[in-house]
């Protein structure tokens, strides 16, 4: 019964031994796949800023016949609504 229940402790010590030389070596991976992760979205947002800076304006350019009418009855209107407005008379001066 003795030699059982010592093969027992063993084998559970062993067993016990490899999980956590697995948890390190998990924890370990995990912490570099973490930091594998942040340079990866860094430089994604890199990229994806300067590909935004580039393609923005030719976007801009090619939209801009669709949307002509619409800038142009905007400034019409603008045009309009600036015109009927009246001017604030202008409060004299006071010398003093």
């Amino acid at each position: 019964m003795i030699a059982i229940s010592l093969l027992l402790m063993l084998v559970m010590t062993l067993w016990l031994m490899a999980a956590v030389i697995g948890v390190v070596f998990k924890l370990t991976f995990a912490l570099i796949g973490g930091l594998f992760s942040i340079v990866g979205a860094a430089l994604g947002l890199l990229f994806g800023g300067l590909a935004l800076l580039v393609i923005a304006p030719i976007v801009a350019l090619a939209v801009l016949p669709f949307c002509l009418p619409v800038i142009l009855l905007l400034a019409v209107v603008w045009a309009i609504a600036r015109a009927t407005q009246r001017s604030a008379p202008a409060t004299p001066a006071t010398g003093r």
